[in-house]
């Protein structure tokens, strides 16, 4: 069984929060009784999680986020704060796979457009995310890389030189900001039950057998066990964990 927490009065931040990893977690930050920004690049998913959300009773808003466009950014943490008056915890997790890849063959704007999202999506969001609550003295941000930014996978060089660069920025941003009470992490999952990768398997880009034989634990991942992992990083419990890159994987990084 989890720990259950209590976030009543306190504001959370999830990027892509229409689907998967983001909209688990976002739904388990309104259960605690936060409230919750909801931001998705599709907003035909976005609609529907915070449509769900609302009907359950919980306090939230949905805003369309490109975390590749710094701007977008931006006006979605003020509209977070306008709304809510403060932004406590955020879980920067917007991000997109592409397709394997030869190193020598990958083309430039495949290695830019992962990066925009993946990397530079979360420096974006950290950004003005910590501008906020610097202000306030206090804040909890978990950032979303991966077990590719532990590791290293053939034909994944593009995707996981941005995860492995979230660390970076994850580790950074850490020293900086934890003696102004700001805690940064960032959790690692490995092989997710989520919409993108039941597309990678779909397009034949992630065998099925072959990801779960790779997960000691024989399965795959759920995405409310991503969400369990960001809650505790954020909550009073983890109150001493700063700057970590938390393997959440099925023992995959333990091998």
């Amino acid at each position: 069984m989890n720990p259950t927490y209590d976030f009543t009065g306190q504001v959370a931040f999830v990027t892509g929060a229409g689907s998967g990893m983001g909209l688990a977690t976002a739904r388990a930050f309104a259960e605690a009784g936060a409230a919750v920004t909801l931001a998705d690049i599709d907003e035909a998913a976005l609609q529907a999680a915070t449509e769900t959300l609302r009907d359950a009773g919980h306090q939230v808003l949905g805003v369309r986020c490109d975390v590749a466009d710094e701007a977008s950014v931006a006006a979605v943490i003020r509209a977070t704060v306008e709304q809510f008056g403060r932004l406590d915890m955020a879980f920067n997790n917007a991000g997109i796979q592409v397709p394997p890849s030869d190193a020598a063959d990958e083309p430039a704007e495949v290695f830019d457009r992962v990066n925009a999202i993946n990397l530079r999506g979360v420096w974006a969001c950290m950004k003005h995310e910590l501008a906020q609550m610097r202000g306030q003295g206090s804040g909890a941000v978990v950032n979303c890389s991966s077990l590719g930014g532990l590791v290293g996978l053939p034909g994944r060089a593009a995707y996981h030189a941005s995860k492995h660069g979230v660390l970076g920025l994850t580790s950074s941003a850490a020293l900086e900001y934890a003696p102004r009470g700001i805690r940064i992490n960032a959790v690692c999952p490995g092989t997710i039950a989520t919409p993108m990768v039941t597309d990678m398997i779909d397009k034949g880009e992630l065998d099925l057998a072959e990801a779960v034989a790779n997960q000691p634990i024989n399965r795959l991942g759920e995405a409310q066990e991503i969400a369990a992992a960001v809650l505790w990083l954020c909550s009073p419990d983890a109150s001493f964990v700063v700057g970590v890159a938390l393997p959440v994987d099925g023992g995959y990084t333990a091998r």
